[in-house]
């Protein structure tokens, strides 16, 4: 990226006004709009923020300036929201945006508030002027807001009332990701705010190509692919969050396994409860590592099925090579394990576009009751197998 080419030379400098320029719409073009005051509830984005480099007047007021080249900063904030440092307030504020030096004819680009959305989106944007509406989507990506309903046609035209969109852009046009065409109803937003929503491609690097061809997608714009980047990606902040739980419950299961058996409770604690605890942060690796790496290898549709097959196998291994005494505690082991790695490969329903809302719905029905009942067995099973002889 060049620096000097994606912002036309904006930095931290004061109001620039671009009033002059821009052409008001007039009663025949977004009239209930114009006349609607922005709700008092939805206050204009921060000017402070670290990523603002600069503010630009419109009709509707100053307008916080972003650049398409990403700081240190930017990059550090990422790096810790992958590991899930924060992640839930990696925001933005919700409002309007100005990448760039855009004008009345720029194009308008919708995103999320969770700020690797936004980053993503003005990224893929260098040396382009556009005006970048954000919803508030409490923190959460295009694709799960849109499932949650946060990214959604009611937030969407709450958003375009609030900047004052109508009297900043002459057209009535906005470009909205593909991956949040299910929280949004294009003609309620047509009819509420005279805006037309235009479904753009799916990543948002296909976006230069996209204007490019006067806002029509090629086919290849409209697939999303999961492929072994893409997934590896995702594994920091699973193994992480699961780690938080693993790290606390693994000293239970080496205290537990002291109790029973025939030897004195450090004896036992070391040649059993330690073999469990062991299993337990074995299967959080198969789960959060594994999974996304063998996902389109796993056999089955539903990703619990799939953690279950690549929970069951990891489990023989284990208790194969970790010397477990009885039969009891082995098989206990097995359905432990089993549980823990479908349980964490459910998590990826929420990352992949194989999936759909209602789809994972109607999987969790079945596999969280059965994956706590094979958890139960599991226990039952292992902490039996500390008082028989």
């Amino acid at each position: 990226m060049n620096p000097k080419n994606s912002d036309k030379g904006i930095t931290h400098q004061p109001l620039v006004s671009i009033a002059e320029n821009v052409q008001v719409p007039g009663q025949s073009q977004g009239e209930n709009i114009s006349c609607c005051p922005a709700p008092a509830d939805a206050p204009p984005p921060r000017t402070d923020q670290p990523f603002v480099i600069g503010t630009l007047e419109t009709p509707a007021g100053a307008v916080p300036v972003v650049s398409s080249v990403l700081t240190l900063s930017d990059h550090w904030g990422t790096f810790k929201a992958r590991l899930g440092v924060g992640r839930m307030r990696y925001t933005v504020d919700p409002g309007l945006y100005a990448l760039g030096r855009p004008d009345d004819r720029s194009h308008v680009m919708v995103t999320a508030s969770y700020k690797m959305s936004f980053d993503c989106l003005r990224r893929a944007l260098p040396g382009r002027d556009a005006w970048i509406l954000v919803l508030d989507t409490q923190g959460i990506n295009v694709w799960c807001a849109a499932g949650k309903g946060t990214f959604g046609t009611d937030e969407l035209v709450r958003r375009i009332q609030a900047s004052g969109l109508s009297r900043v852009v002459s057209h009535r046009d906005l470009i909205i990701p593909q991956l949040g065409a299910a929280g949004v109803s294009a003609h309620q937003v047509k009819r509420r705010s005279g805006f037309r929503v235009i479904y753009g491609p799916v990543r948002a690097q296909d976006i230069p190509r996209f204007l490019e061809k006067g806002m029509k997608a090629a086919p290849d714009m409209r697939r999303k692919a999961f492929p072994l980047v893409e997934r590896i990606v995702l594994i920091p902040v699973e193994l992480v969050e699961a780690l938080k739980i693993g790290l606390l419950a693994a000293p239970a299961f080496f205290l537990l396994g002291g109790l029973g058996g025939t030897g004195g409770f450090w004896e036992n604690a070391f040649s059993h409860g330690l073999v469990a605890a062991f299993s337990l942060l074995t299967a959080i690796l198969a789960g959060a590592v594994l999974v996304p790496i063998l996902l389109p290898w796993l056999p089955g549709r539903a990703f619990s099925t799939k953690g279950f097959t690549l929970g069951f196998t990891s489990a023989l291994v284990y208790v194969a090579l970790g010397g477990c005494g009885a039969w009891a505690e082995a098989f206990g082991l097995v359905f432990l394990m089993s549980a823990v790695v479908a349980y964490l490969a459910m998590n990826f329903t929420g990352a992949s576009t194989f999936t759909s809302l209602s789809g994972v719905k109607k999987e969790m029905r079945w596999a969280v009751p059965a994956e706590i009942a094979t958890a139960v067995i599991g226990l039952g099973f292992w902490f039996g197998s500390r008082f028989t002889v």
